[in-house]
């Protein structure tokens, strides 16, 4: 049977390369099957029918066979073969075009940082067997100068990001076995007569974890000088998430002697190294060239205030009415924007892969739900909730009006990291942006400083700071403090209550954008979590709900029901606790209280303005049964 490949059959049936390939994966196209990584397509195959859904709302049972979404995939192959594959690949162009010798790039967590690594790897690595397949028919295939550069190099390749145990022993380990994987990655060295016995057995000490301590310190340029010896081609280094070990060390402790570790790995490889022909490092910081980088004067930085390779991490606006298109959901465009947009790197406006593939998964299961902080469970808030729970009340002021839709005006540091930011408190907002919890709006240069405007990008960052700010006063509350408050709810304590709440609201960070459903959580938080008690939020009960009743699990001695307000001015909080007693009794909030046979019924009426409170008691009615 005569046959013709994916881009010949593109070029007669008038569509791209890369319709082609997904169509044989589909199995779409009788006859279709993969020789040498390559489709091979009959040469009297018809065109199959589009049976894209364009318009109109989705519906499951018109959708077309299109590639499943590469939820969590990371592995280049698999993403541009197997998956829904968003082409980055023109990054190979602009990487060559540079010639920059050390790129660093910095993203937030999840946005496609080792993806990008492993389509480098795939595209610049010698291998026995060609990947040139792996690029048919996407953007860098239309440039076969670059093209020639595939499959030309020795690549070494190592992910740190499985550094983060609780010793500095214990990740030194981690570290011994990603070298010793690496190593025996390349073993076919030690076949070679190009390679001298004392080279070789240097090679074997550390595949199999036997060399000494500071043997491992240059391990990576060892294996350089080696791959560039045997291959006669000098190396391509890539290192992915190299910070999240000093992230680590720094909360477990051992934030100086990982630095020290990382320097000299890196000190060795790139600095000064003649078998090195570029290295590409991703992270989400830049670290100072004083801690790791010392006198690499060849290392350029990619942050998100660069505009170059702005467009390679993360989805573009072009890209997110792609995929909308291509699985017919484009009438869910406004939500997704409002949920994961709002990320700007450099001009280009950018959305969280991560949570944008989640919830296209999630709209396409037709889930009831399928906006959600979809990052945040993926993402350490570690280091976060640590920085506010340190903060000073300038810092917790800041961080109280972006919650409440207020940008902050500060300066920005480009070398922040994790070992400076108890230094320097202003640091928190370098790494806050850096991290992927704030973006920048706007800038201005006043004198030889540069002051940014910075707000929360989206509904999901939003929702992490909310739930780590309300988590914060539960983990770290004292317990004596909470147990007044508990007996203050239960015995009707106005006087007292309103003290500790007041307090409690001094020293927290508030969001007042939701009002009541805000002083709500917050309340919840104060008199939840106690052996024998319980708390029900916003039951029916009598002619109405009521907001917050506490009462005990397994005796009934004793409930309160808690109603609340919020009001704009101070001199209204008196009224409204009033009315909110008012509102307890002509609803009969009691109703299903009673009918649980409680004894003792406590009545509060709250009320919240900004950080103040008010409250008033209604007593405690007593009934015997």
């Amino acid at each position: 049977m005569v046959m013709m490949s994916a881009k010949e059959a593109s070029t007669l049936w008038g569509i791209s390369t890369r319709r082609v390939t997904t169509l044989c994966s589909a199995g779409k196209i009788p006859g279709a099957s993969k020789e040498n990584g390559s489709w091979q397509i009959p040469a009297n195959a018809e065109k199959p029918a589009d049976a894209r859904v364009r318009t109109g709302a989705y519906k499951k049972s018109a959708m077309p066979a299109h590639l499943p979404l590469p939820v969590g995939i990371s592995d280049y192959r698999l993403a541009s073969t197997e998956y829904y594959y968003v082409d980055k690949t023109l990054m190979i162009k602009e990487l060559l075009e540079d010639k920059e010798t050390v790129n660093l790039f910095t993203r937030p967590r999840r946005f496609g940082k080792t993806l990008n690594m492993s389509m480098l790897q795939r595209f610049f690595e010698a291998t026995e067997k060609s990947n040139v397949y792996l690029f048919d028919g996407l953007k860098i295939a239309a440039y076969p100068e670059y093209m020639a550069y595939q499959g030309q190099y020795p690549v070494i390749s190592i992910s740190l990001k499985s550094m983060k145990q609780a010793s500095y022993t214990d990740a030194f380990y981690m570290y011994k076995n990603l070298i010793a994987k690496e190593y025996e990655k390349h073993k076919i060295i030690l076949e070679s007569n190009q390679i001298l016995e004392s080279e070789k057995e240097i090679f074997r000490n550390i595949m199999e974890q036997r060399a000494d301590q500071n043997v491992y310190l240059n391990s990576i340029r060892t294996l350089s000088d080696i791959l560039a010896k045997y291959y006669e081609k000098n190396v391509i280094i890539l290192i992915d998430e190299y910070d999240v070990p000093l992230e680590n060390a720094y909360h477990e402790g051992f934030y100086d002697d990982m630095t020290n570790l990382i320097r000299s790995c890196f000190e060795s490889a790139l600095k000064t190294n003649p078998s090195l022909e570029f290295a590409v490092l991703t992270g989400c910081l830049r670290v100072s060239r004083e801690s790791i980088f010392t006198g690499l004067n060849n290392l350029k930085t990619y942050s998100i205030t660069k505009n170059k390779f702005s467009q390679y991490f993360g989805f573009t606006q072009e890209e997110m009415q792609e995929i909308l298109q291509t699985f017919s959901l484009e009438q869910y465009a406004g939500t997704i924007a409002k949920w994961y947009d709002g990320y700007r790197f450099g001009l280009t406006e950018i959305y969280n892969p991560w949570s944008v593939l989640n919830c296209i998964d999630s709209y396409l299961q037709n889930d009831m739900v399928a906006c959600e902080p979809y990052w945040s469970n993926t993402s350490s808030n570690r280091i976060v909730k640590r920085l506010i729970e340190e903060s000073n009340e300038r810092t917790k002021s800041m961080v109280e009006e972006l919650i409440n839709g207020t940008p902050i005006h500060t300066q920005i540091f480009e070398d922040v990291t994790y070992g400076t930011i108890d230094v320097n408190q202003d640091y928190i907002w370098s790494f806050l942006l850096f991290t992927g919890y704030l973006k920048i709006i706007s800038c201005e240069t006043v004198g030889d400083e540069t002051y940014y405007d910075m707000v929360i990008p989206n509904v999901e960052i939003k929702s992490i700071y909310k739930n780590t700010i309300r988590s914060w006063f539960i983990d770290h509350i004292n317990r004596d403090s909470r147990t007044d408050i508990l007996e203050s709810v239960i015995h009707a304590d106005a006087e007292k209550l309103e003290d500790l709440l007041c307090t409690w609201l001094t020293n927290t960070i508030s969001c007042f954008d939701e009002q009541e459903n805000y002083y709500h959580g917050f309340v919840t938080g104060l008199v939840s979590g106690f052996s024998g008690y319980m708390v029900v939020s916003n039951r029916e009960s009598g002619n109405g709900r009521f907001d917050l009743v506490v009462k005990q699990r397994s005796r009934w001695h004793h409930a309160a029901i808690l109603e609340f307000k919020v009001v704009e001015k101070y001199n209204q909080m008196t009224k409204a606790c009033e009315d909110a007693l008012r509102q307890i009794e002509e609803k009969d909030y009691e109703a299903s209280l009673r009918d649980e046979q409680y004894e003792n019924i406590a009545k509060l009426g709250i009320c919240f303005c900004q950080k103040r409170c008010r409250v008033r008691s209604g007593g405690v009615d007593h009934f015997e049964y």
